[in-house]
Parts: C-alpha cells; structure tokens; sequence
C-alpha cells in the first residue's frame, strides 16, 4: 500500500482534496507499489488487521493497547512498541480501513469504462461493502457517530478519508456528465448527496432494522436517481 506519512489525493488535477492521513490515489491511475512488507510491517499489519477487526465490533472508542494485546496473545509493550499511543492506534486502524475500502471498492471501480459504467461500478461496490459489513458494522459510520463532535487526529483522519472518497464519486459524476452520459447541469454535489443518503439509509435498514429486501431497495434507489440525471437521448429526426 502507499505511504500514509505524507499528504495525498483522490481525484484528479482539477478536483482535489487535501488529505492530511490519506495515500494518493488518481481516479484514472492505479499506481499501487508491489514490493514486499518487511518483518516488522508484516508484524504491525497483522496487529492493524485484528485492530481493525475488533473496532468493527467495538468501535474506535472502544480499542485500547490493553483489549489489542489480548486479542492478539500479544504484550501491552509489544503492542505499544509499533503504536505508541492509543491515539494513534485509532488513526493507524482509520488508515487501514480506508485501505482495504480501496482495494475492494475504488481500485476495482477503475477497470470500468469512464463515465456512468464507473460511476455504477463504485455504487455496487460500496453497496457489497456494506453487505459483507452487517454484522461488523462500518467504521466511516460509526466513526461519524462516535466522533461527529468531538475534534482531534482521530476525527480529522476519519473525516479526511470520507471527504476524499467523496471527491472521487464528485469526480466520477463530473466525468459521467462529460462522457454526455449525465445531464450538462446535473449538480455532482447534490447527487453525490443523494447517493451517500443511499448507503446510509441500505446500512441503516440492513444493519439495525433487519429489513428485508433493503439491498433490492438500494439498487433499485440508485436506478431512480440515475433516471433523474440521465442525459435525455438525442431526438430522432422526423419522417417525412
């Protein structure tokens, strides 16, 4: 995976958010390193990858370097050696959640042709995401709840990651609306806020209603909102 010392992007050159925990990622460009982890990094991600599993269940608040180092059979000062802080085990899981995000929903959206085919192929792939997160929970969700008024690094890493998914799905619409596939005034703001209301209400119903059906509904939601911003089809020339 990318660095998460330095600052970085999702998006392109026209269309850029500042990510202060964030690797770059260009929506028309996978450009991931392929060199093999280290000891040690191979050490620290498997304690991220029960880090991350644990605040799937528990929530961000809910980790310490104490509940870690049980669940990995590990000591509190091996554990604390590769964090030093609960804090930043907190960051360290948000950066590693939004990693995994982009391996199974953004990096794959890539391989579609530009416009409304990649557009529909990061919906469905955020829509599976969250699928195979009903009974774990997602954490860009109940991260919000957890830290929506509570300022600090771990909130500003949470926050900074989904403002640049967002940017990447502003900026998928506005090539949708480039391509001629999307209406030359649709407001990528406005449905990008459609969308997202999608995915909170498929979590909302899946997860804590039960609600049967409500993957169907979140398909069928999407299909309604495409409709809307379609572009209309040119018009036929008449008979004579």
């Amino acid at each position: 995976m990318p660095g998460y010392a330095r600052a970085g992007v999702i998006g392109d050159r026209q269309n850029r958010t500042n990510v202060r925990f964030l690797p770059r990622i260009d929506l028309d460009t996978d450009s991931r390193p392929t060199r093999p982890p280290l000891k040690g990094q191979q050490t620290r991600a498997a304690i991220l990858e029960a880090a991350l599993g644990l605040a799937s269940h528990v929530g961000l608040e809910g980790l310490s370097i104490g509940a870690l180092a049980e669940v990995t059979q590990m000591s509190k000062s091996g554990v604390f050696a590769h964090f030093g802080s609960r804090e930043e085990l907190q960051i360290s899981v948000v950066r590693e959640y939004h990693a995994k995000f982009e391996e199974e929903v953004f990096y794959p959206a890539l391989r579609e042709p530009r416009g409304l085919p990649r557009l529909r192929g990061l919906f469905e792939r955020w829509v599976h995401r969250v699928s195979l997160e009903i009974d774990s929970g997602c954490i860009y969700i109940s991260g919000a709840v957890e830290f929506d008024d509570r300022p600090g690094p771990v909130r500003d890493a949470l926050a900074s990651m989904v403002r640049a998914w967002h940017s990447a799905l502003e900026r998928a619409i506005r090539i949708a609306v480039e391509e001629g596939h999307l209406a030359p005034d649709t407001d990528a703001m406005q449905m990008l806020f459609e969308i997202h209301g999608l995915i909170l209400a498929l979590h909302h119903d899946a997860r804590f209603l039960r609600s049967p059906g409500a993957l169907e509904r979140a398909h069928k939601a999407f299909d309604h909102v495409l409709d809307h911003y379609v572009a209309p089809a040119p018009a036929r020339p008449r008979r004579r």
